[in-house]
């Protein structure tokens, strides 16, 4: 069997970040308040009378349809290009790539395996999940992709970081919990968790390429190789000043020093 199969006695248990569950606790609990204040609010202004609570309903529905076409309307944006542009990764299509990515999904005890495409982004190294519709699809960006031959081990890495926000539910768990948006740095919070839990099923398959595959996101394809892990953590730690630490408030992933400290101490 070729080096760039997972094979399924190398699957490990990987551990949910501590924070993941936390935050998503929050979320919950944001969730009831925000919608039960607006309900509240709803009834409050129907006992004042029609002609009060009518214009404002209104308005409360309006804005509640236009965000959630918003969004919809985004997705189908996204699915079209994705359905469109992509080059989707079949038994037929790169087998190989196929072979590894499903037995990843079933080593995650996924059911329903998300179809996975490769898009091209002008050089861009990235990946995501997106679910439309009730289903859940996979993009990796070509230049990732790309390296499958060379480097097969680190695009496993990031399919199984994909993956792993399927397992996890995390896209599910996101439009549920849409309402707790509304606090402040809380969807952040909870964002960066969930990326730390997906390294660490990364990590699972993959191992310490998984490191090299985090590497390859900071310093890109062409020199990530030769980027000396320890120096570059040391660095971040010189580099981690309150602006930094204020910035990070912000992103909805941890910078990628945190990323890789997070694996080593696994």
């Amino acid at each position: 069997m070729p080096r760039n199969i997972i094979n399924k006695e190398d699957f490990m248990e990987y551990r949910v970040h501590q924070k993941e569950t936390f935050y998503f606790i929050l979320k919950i609990l944001f969730t009831v308040v925000v919608v039960f204040f607006a309900v509240s609010a709803l009834k409050n202004l129907t006992a004042l009378g029609a002609e009060a609570a009518g214009p404002t309903a209104a308005v409360f529905v309006f804005y509640a349809v236009f965000i959630w076409l918003f969004i919809w309307f985004q997705k189908v944006l996204l699915i079209g290009h994705l359905k469109g542009n992509g080059v989707e990764i079949t038994a037929s299509q790169f087998p190989e790539a196929h072979e590894a990515y499903r037995k990843i999904a079933e080593g995650l005890q996924i059911r329903k395996i998300p179809p996975l495409f490769i898009l091209q982004e002008g050089g861009a190294l990235n990946a995501f999940a997106v679910r439309f519709s009730g289903r859940n699809y996979i993009a990796v960006y070509s230049e990732i992709f790309s390296m499958y031959e060379s480097a097969p081990e680190i695009v496993q890495f990031v399919l199984a970081h994909e993956l792993g926000h399927v397992k996890r539910n995390h896209l599910v768990k996101r439009f549920w919990t849409l309402p707790s948006a509304f606090v402040p740095f809380l969807e952040a919070a909870y964002s960066r968790s969930c990326e730390h839990t997906c390294d660490r099923i990364g990590a699972a398959f993959c191992g310490e390429k998984s490191i090299q595959g985090l590497i390859l996101l900071a310093a890109g394809k062409d020199i990530f190789s030769k980027v000396k892990v320890e120096s570059y953590i040391e660095s971040a730690k010189t580099n981690n000043t309150a602006a930094v630490k204020f910035a990070q408030l912000f992103m909805s992933h941890p910078y990628i020093p945190l990323r890789i400290r997070d694996l080593q101490n696994q």
